[in-house]
């Protein structure tokens, strides 16, 4: 972090500046929790004056928005690029398992704060039903053709794989030493056998 006299910096690209701030808050969300961070904090652990950073993020439920899309675009652009060497299930399913098996505790506990927060705060609960919802369309739109399944049945497996990955996320939150590979395991059989057969697995 730079001392306080840096706050004033050199210039920036408005992109680098936004991703500082969106790196900034994902620290101090996991440190401090949604609701005892200010935007006073933000601003600091960006290390960029209150004035500028408003500049860019006007509430904290915009950084929280920000973050969100940041992880949906990642996520997008990688599955543009591997979905260019295989089946399409088949590079979902391997790509989730990666993307869980790579998921730090912070990363983890980022994701529970938000839901925990979106209990509290009606604006929160707007940016996380409407992700869940671009999420479900995404899936539905993507691979219900992809695996021959009809809509329901795909819905009914995205369902089943939403809850048993939520349950992953809180576990590698709660518990320090929480190994996910059992776990991807078991997701990996219900995936394959949902896209096979039109449902989750028994």
């Amino acid at each position: 972090m730079k001392p306080t006299s840096a706050f004033i910096d050199t210039p920036a690209p408005r992109t680098d500046r936004r991703e500082r701030i969106l790196d900034a808050a994902e620290t101090c969300f996991v440190r401090n929790g949604f609701h005892r961070t200010t935007m006073l904090a933000l601003a600091k652990a960006a290390s960029m004056s209150a004035g500028n950073f408003y500049h860019y993020f006007s509430s904290k439920e915009a950084i929280v928005l920000g973050i969100i899309e940041r992880d949906r675009n990642r996520n997008a652009e990688l599955w543009e690029e591997l979905v260019k060497s295989g089946d399409q299930t088949e590079v979902y399913i391997d790509m989730v398992a990666s993307y869980f098996t790579a998921m730090t505790r912070d990363a983890a506990i980022l994701q529970v704060e938000i839901w925990a927060e979106a209990t509290r705060n009606p604006a929160i609960a707007d940016i996380v039903a409407s992700a869940d919802a671009k999420g479900r369309a995404w899936f539905l739109d993507t691979l219900t053709a992809s695996a021959g399944l009809p809509e329901r049945d795909c819905g009914d497996l995205y369902w089943a794989m939403t809850a048993m990955l939520r349950g992953m996320i809180v576990d590698r939150a709660t518990i320090a030493e929480y190994d996910p590979k059992p776990a991807l395991s078991r997701f990996v059989d219900m995936m394959r056998a949902g896209f096979a057969k039109g449902g989750p697995a028994d």
